[in-house]
């Protein structure tokens, strides 16, 4: 996790994640993050942080740093497995399904219960340190952990840490000094996480380090990322994953807004996906600036449509559940594990754009996204208060039905999967988005469906519609 924060604020490259802390190299060295992911479990004072990134760099010793709230010691920190992070990821990632219309002559046999529309498509479950007296640092505690060396530092001055650091041979970031003062002035910690290159395997260039976890107790539930822009060259991305027991969660000092979601798009988007959504998501955010998007808001163990299996009790454990208040994992896996919500939230800012770090508050159920009729014949569209969470970015392609039509009155509208022998490529995550080509001419290319929140009014007609090859 560490590495993590420290990612964000090294000489980042242009379309990088950023973090709350940064990486410092033993020489003149630049390191590079280019990628970053974070989960956040939170129950009562308790925060389980796990952090993975990946390092790009010289494979030479380097270090990472982080404020925290408290002296965290080795029974604290540990390493996790990379596989986690991807699973998260992908589970509560943007989606792109695809949807065929049923036969319009089709009648049910008699009993049959269905519901106001048709469920979605087959889903894819698939040299010693100096001590620091004279500067107003100490080490508060000192451990290893997998190929970490990790000292966790207090300061009574910022000028006395940026000292003690460069005084060790790490290269601090210009204008890292004023950026420690605020958190020792809230009197927080400095975790530093300094990595035993002789302990890491280096592929194309690419540190492949394990991702960190370690867990605390604070009032205040938030994620400093304030350091991780001392080297921001043009705008980062912030993707933050939240898991609590039957809450949702937003940001209380930033602007909050849930994406447009439930539009359909022309075929095409197939291939264009990724693309249609960043330029949705940068459209988002012109239209609400500072604000952080609300990409997903669901049960952690179910999902419809899934672009990955939904979360197991081991998973929730690997993700701090063993180490949270009420320690069910341990006990009973199974039932500890019901009622975990999993919130996404996404930022992207500049040096200009963000003068806080992130504070996180508990926020209502919301639902969204979903193939549901509001009133029986439209789709529902945004994002709407309920009492339980069932939001999602989710985007469709729809295929009219083109068979023959033989019946006296044809009922349009049906979607599910695909008619035999049609392939389907399942549900596709939008991953990996900080990466992609940026044109904001993309949703007027792609969008057939109107969006409202952009005032867009898409290529044809609602969402949900038979629009392409509908007989009269």
């Amino acid at each position: 996790m560490i590495k993590t924060l420290l990612a964000a604020v090294v000489v980042v490259s242009s379309a990088a994640h950023a973090f709350c802390g940064f990486y410092v190299a033993g020489g003149g060295a630049e390191l590079f993050n280019n990628a970053t992911q974070v989960v956040l479990m939170r129950e009562g004072t308790r925060t389980v942080l796990s952090m993975q990134n990946n390092y790009q760099g010289p494979p030479a010793d380097f270090a990472m740093v982080i404020p925290v709230p408290v002296v965290l010691k080795k029974e604290n920190v540990k390493t996790l497995s990379k596989d986690i992070f991807a699973r998260v990821d992908q589970l509560a990632a943007p989606r792109l399904v695809e949807y065929w219309e049923q036969d319009p002559c089709y009648v049910p046999p008699p009993m049959e219960d269905y519901a106001m529309a048709l469920p979605a498509p087959t889903m894819e479950m698939s040299a010693p340190m100096t001590k620091g007296g004279g500067l107003g640092v100490k080490i508060e505690a000192q451990f290893s952990v997998g190929e970490y060396d990790i000292v966790v530092l207090s300061a009574k001055d910022a000028l006395g840490l940026d000292t003690w650091l460069k005084l060790n041979k790490y290269k601090i970031p210009d204008g890292a000094e004023p950026l420690f003062r605020p958190y020792i002035q809230q009197g927080m910690k400095f975790f530093v996480a300094k990595v035993d290159a002789k302990k890491v395997t280096f592929k194309d260039g690419m540190a492949q380090l394990s991702p960190l976890r370690f867990h605390y107790d604070s009032e205040k539930f938030e994620l400093p990322v304030r350091l991780g822009l001392i080297n921001a060259k043009t705008q980062q991305d912030l993707i933050v994953h939240v898991i609590a027991r039957n809450q949702r969660f937003e940001v209380a000092n930033y602007p909050n807004v849930t994406i447009p979601t439930n539009i359909d798009l022309v075929p095409t988007a197939k291939s264009e996906f990724p693309y249609f959504y960043v330029s949705l998501f940068d459209r988002t955010l012109k239209q609400n600036p500072k604000a952080v998007v609300t990409e997903y808001a669901w049960q952690a163990t179910s999902c419809d449509p899934c672009p990955t299996a939904p979360l197991e009790p081991a998973d929730f454990a690997t993700l701090g559940a063993d180490v949270l208040p009420s320690k069910g994992a341990v006990e009973d896996p199974y039932n500890a594990s019901q009622g975990f919500v999993l919130t996404r939230l996404h930022a992207r800012y500049d040096k200009t754009s963000l003068g806080e770090d992130l504070v996180f508050k508990a926020a209502g159920p919301i639902v969204g996204g979903r193939e549901f009729l509001t009133n029986g014949k439209d789709l529902e569209q945004g994002a709407r208060k309920d009492s339980y969470n069932n939001f999602q970015a989710r985007y469709a392609i729809r295929y009219p039905w083109k068979g023959k039509v033989e019946c006296k009155n044809p009922i349009y509208g049906r979607w599910g999967g695909p008619p035999d022998g049609q392939p389907s490529t399942g549900t596709q995550a939008a991953k990996d988005t900080a990466f992609v080509a940026r044109d904001p001419e993309k949703v007027e290319k792609l969008a057939e469906s109107p969006i409202a929140e952009l005032q867009l009014k898409g290529l044809k007609g609602k969402a949900g519609e038979p629009l392409r090859g509908k007989k009269k």
